[in-house]
């Protein structure tokens, strides 16, 4: 019997060192394969970097779609046991960029929708369809003549509005001249001190157009499977300081197949004109009428945000 323990004792020892061996010989082939790896990479790096320092357009997109559906029958454990709820949100972002020695000409395109839906199936006057949640359009191009490496005079048009519910009202197209500083290839920072900002609405009095100055600053970057772009939009009125604005997104994707990733996109805003204008809209479909009337400067200029977070396709 003890001999029979020593053997079987000796036979593990030996089966363990063996399988200890092979996992360490294992992790020392997988380490060397990492190390060629990261060197390929590298070189097509250093290559990729090369091609985009070539003169030229540079055009190119990525987006996230994001979604989901649910129904639930007798589920009493929740306060609508019989529903039907669905969200559905989309997020592209689009460039076209001309670079040239002398001159740029920076174009790019940013659109984020989203629908949402919860349908309570045991109120016959409850919606089943579903209603617009995010609705972001942006248009932005700038033009800018070089007068040293970093530095350029530049002219900037920029157009926000939405598409789903109240096109163009309101809508802010700006249009502006200054310096544009790019002091590194991916980082484009625009000060356009000269800027008018013309806000389109339906014969709303609490819109208001006005001169001021224009920041921009965007970063958009592609770094092997990332990508990543952030945008902050800022205008400052001269005129009310009511008037200003500011709209900071970012996106960011993942691939993690072919062209097929996880992406996330989430935004802040600030608009007093915006919320004036939305109470105003909340007042007429409920057909009061306050017992003191609002005004621009009394109202609550709350922070607006939006995310979505699903599934990303690089163009």
């Amino acid at each position: 019997m003890f001999k029979k323990l020593v053997l079987v004792t000796i036979m593990l020892t030996a089966v363990t060192s063996i399988t200890a061996q092979t996992a360490e010989e294992l992790k020392k082939e997988l380490a060397v394969k990492k190390d060629s790896i990261a060197a390929i990479e590298g070189r097509a790096n250093a290559i990729q970097a090369q091609l985009d320092a070539i003169p030229g357009w540079k055009i190119g997109a990525f987006g996230t779609v994001g979604g989901s559906l649910s129904g639930f029958n007798d589920w009493f454990s929740q306060e609508i046991p019989n529903n039907s709820a669905g969200t559905i949100g989309i997020t592209v972002n689009g460039y076209a960029n001309l670079l040239q020695e002398k001159y740029f000409w920076r174009n790019s395109a940013l659109v984020n929708l989203a629908w949402v839906k919860l349908d309570n199936e045991d109120d016959p006057t409850d919606s089943d369809e579903f209603r617009e949640s995010t609705d972001v359009f942006n248009l932005t191009s700038l033009f800018g003549y070089k007068i040293s490496k970093t530095l350029a005079v530049s002219t900037l048009g920029e157009y926000r509005t939405t598409l789903l519910d109240n096109f163009n009202d309101p809508g802010y197209l700006d249009l502006g001249v200054g310096i544009t500083w790019t002091p590194i290839k991916d980082l484009v920072v625009v000060v356009h001190p000269l800027n008018y900002n013309f806000v389109f609405s339906k014969g709303a009095s609490e819109f208001e157009s006005s001169l001021g100055a224009k920041l921009v600053a965007d970063y958009t970057r592609k770094i092997g499977a990332i990508n990543f772009k952030t945008n902050l939009s800022a205008f400052l009125s001269y005129e009310d300081a009511d008037y200003s604005n500011w709209t900071w997104t970012n996106s960011f994707s993942y691939t993690l197949w072919k062209s097929i990733g996880v992406g996330f996109d989430f935004g802040l805003r600030k608009n007093k004109q915006e919320a004036f204008n939305y109470l105003l809209r909340q007042d007429a479909a409920a057909m009061v009428t306050p017992t003191t009337p609002r005004t621009l400067e009394d109202t609550d200029n709350k922070l607006q945000s939006f995310w979505n977070i699903g599934l990303s396709y690089a163009f």
